[in-house]
C-alpha cells in the first residue's frame, strides 16, 4: 500500500474515546490512520480515556473488528480498564503515583473502574484541567491516595507504557495524539524518548469561519502550547496557511490530510443513476441541510427525476423531515438514515454534495472523490477549496444558491460533465491517498525522532 519508512519505534495513538457511531469522522479518521500505519509496517496501540465500563469498551472493539474498521480487539488499551489490579483495587501502576491527601469536600465524587477511583465531578469547560485530587482506593475500598487531577492520571497511565514497552525493546515512542484537550494535558510530559505528534480534526474559528474569525475559544490556549509538540499534523493546506498567517510559521507545521483509500473498483459515470444526488453526515445545524433541501428544490424543478438522499443522523432529522413535506419534496428528497457502507451509497451516485458551513477537512467528501463521485461544494473552510484545486467536482461561493442550483444542474443534466468529472475526483483522491499520508507522516516522525523533544 505505502513506501513509507517509519523509523523502528513504539507507536502509539491516543484519543480520548472511540465509540462507534459517534463523533462522526472523528472516530473514522483515527481508527484509518491506526490501520493505514500498521499496512505500512508501524502498527500502534489505540489508547482511549474514557471512563466507561469494561464489557462496554469490549463491545465498541467487536463492533469495530467486525466492520473491519479496526485489525483486532487487543491494539485497543484503556486508562480504566488498566486501573484496576487483578485481585481488585487501584492497578500498582496507580498507587504508584498516588499521594497522601483527601477528596475535595467541596466536589460531588463517581465511582468507576470498579470503585478502585472516583474522579471529581468539575462541571466547566475545561474541566479536563482542573487538579481537583482524584481518589484512589485499594482491594477494601480504602483510600490510598490522591493524584492531582486528569493531567497527573493521563500522564501516570502513559508512564507506565511507555516503560513497558521499552523494557520489551529499548525503542523510542512516538505518540499521535487525536485530542486536543488530552495534548494540552501532555505537553509538559517529561519523557526524553517520547515525541508527541498533535493532529488536528476541526476548524478553529468562530463564524463567520473567515482566517481572521475570532479563535474558538477552546482553541485559544492550544495554540499557546502548539509550538511545543514535535510536529502538528493540519489536514489541509489552508487550514496550516491560515494558522501561520495569524501566528506565524513554526518549524513542525505539516499538512497530512485524513486518507482514504480507494475502492478495489470504481464504478463508470455512464453506469451511475444520472439523477442521484447522495449527502452523507450527520444531520446537525453546522451542515446546512434545511439550505441543501430548499436547493434541491429548484434543481427537481429543472431535472425532472432528480432525487436527494440525505443519509445519516442526528438532532435535525424531524426539522429536515417537516421542511421536505413543507414543500412538496417527499418525491425527490428522502433520509434513508445510517449507512455501515458509504462506498456502496457513492457507488450509485451521479453527485455528492456539501452544504456544510464549517469543515475539518471532510472525510465523507473525501471518500466520495476515492470512489469517483464528482462533488459539488460550497467554498468553505476547510477541505473543499484544497480537495477540488485539481478537479473532481464543482466549487461555488458560499452560500451562493444560484450558483450551487446552476452546478448541480448542469452536472446532472450533461453526462459528459459527469465523466469529465468522475475521472478528475479519482485524480483528486490520489493526494489524500494512505501512501501519500502516510509518507509524509512517517516522514514526520522521523524528522521528531532525529531533534531533542520540543516539549
Amino acid at each position: 500500500m505505502s513506501d513509507a519508512e517509519f523509523p523502528d519505534a513504539w507507536y502509539l495513538i491516543l484519543s480520548s474515546r472511540l465509540i462507534p457511531d459517534l463523533d462522526g469522522g472523528y472516530t473514522i479518521s483515527a481508527l484509518a490512520r491506526a490501520r493505514q500505519m500498521t499496512e505500512a509496517g508501524a502498527p500502534p496501540l489505540l489508547l482511549t480515556v474514557d471512563p466507561g465500563a469494561v464489557a462496554d469498551h469490549a463491545a465498541h472493539r467487536a463492533t469495530f473488528v467486525e466492520r473491519g474498521a479496526a485489525s483486532a480487539s487487543e491494539i485497543f488499551r484503556n486508562l480504566f480498564d488498566e486501573a484496576v489490579a487483578s485481585a481488585g483495587g487501584a492497578a500498582d501502576w496507580l498507587r504508584e503515583a498516588a499521594h497522601e491527601g483527601h477528596p475535595d469536600p467541596g466536589l460531588a465524587y463517581r465511582d468507576v473502574a470498579g470503585g478502585a477511583v472516583s474522579l471529581p465531578v468539575v462541571l466547566d469547560p475545561d474541566w479536563h484541567l482542573t487538579r481537583a485530587p482524584i481518589l484512589v482506593r485499594d482491594t477494601a475500598g480504602e483510600p490510598v491516595g490522591v493524584i492531582d487531577g486528569f493531567g497527573a492520571l493521563y500522564r501516570a497511565w502513559l508512564t507506565r507504557i511507555a516503560a513497558d514497552l521499552r523494557a520489551e525493546n529499548p525503542r523510542p515512542v512516538v505518540l499521535i495524539c487525536e485530542s486536543r484537550q488530552l495534548g494540552e494535558l501532555l505537553v509538559g510530559w517529561g519523557d526524553d524518548d517520547v515525541r508527541i505528534l498533535h493532529t488536528v480534526h476541526t476548524i478553529h474559528l468562530e463564524p463567520p469561519y473567515r482566517a481572521d474569525s475570532d479563535l474558538n475559544r477552546l482553541w485559544s490556549r492550544w495554540f499557546e502550547v502548539a509550538p511545543r509538540f514535535d510536529a502538528v499534523l493540519w489536514p489541509t493546506a489552508q487550514q496550516r496557511d491560515d494558522v501561520r498567517e495569524r501566528f506565524g510559521t513554526t518549524a513542525n507545521d505539516l499538512v497530512v490530510a485524513h486518507a482514504v483509500p480507494a475502492p478495489a473498483a470504481t464504478v463508470p459515470a455512464a453506469d451511475r443513476d444520472p439523477g442521484r444526488v447522495v449527502i452523507l453526515g450527520r444531520l446537525a445545524p453546522g451542515k446546512r441541510l434545511d439550505r441543501a433541501v430548499r436547493a434541491f428544490g429548484r434543481v427537481s424543478a429543472e431535472v425532472p427525476g432528480a432525487r436527494l438522499e440525505l443519509w445519516g443522523e442526528g438532532a435535525q432529522r424531524a426539522e429536515l423531515e417537516a421542511l421536505v413535506d413543507e414543500l412538496g419534496l417527499s418525491g425527490s428528497v428522502s433520509l434513508p438514515g445510517l449507512t455501515t457502507d458509504p462506498g456502496a451509497v457513492l457507488d450509485r451516485a451521479a453527485v455528492y454534495l456539501t452544504t456544510s458551513a464549517f469543515e475539518g477537512q471532510g472525510l465523507a467528501m473525501a471518500e466520495a472523490l476515492a470512489h469517483g463521485t464528482p462533488v459539488v461544494a460550497w467554498d468553505i473552510r476547510y477541505g473543499p477549496r484544497d480537495m477540488l484545486a485539481g478537479g473532481g467536482g464543482i466549487l461555488v461561493p458560499d452560500g451562493d444558491e444560484d450558483a450551487l442550483v446552476a452546478a448541480l444542474v448542469e452536472i446532472l443534466t450533461d453526462a459528459g460533465v459527469r465523466e469529465r468529472l468522475s475521472a478528475g475526483a479519482l485524480d483528486a483522491a490520489t493526494a489524500m491517498s494512505p501512501a501519500r499520508s502516510m509518507g509524509v507522516l512517517a516522514a514526520a516522525c522521523g524528522a521528531a525522532l532525529s531533534h531533542p523533544r520540543r516539549r
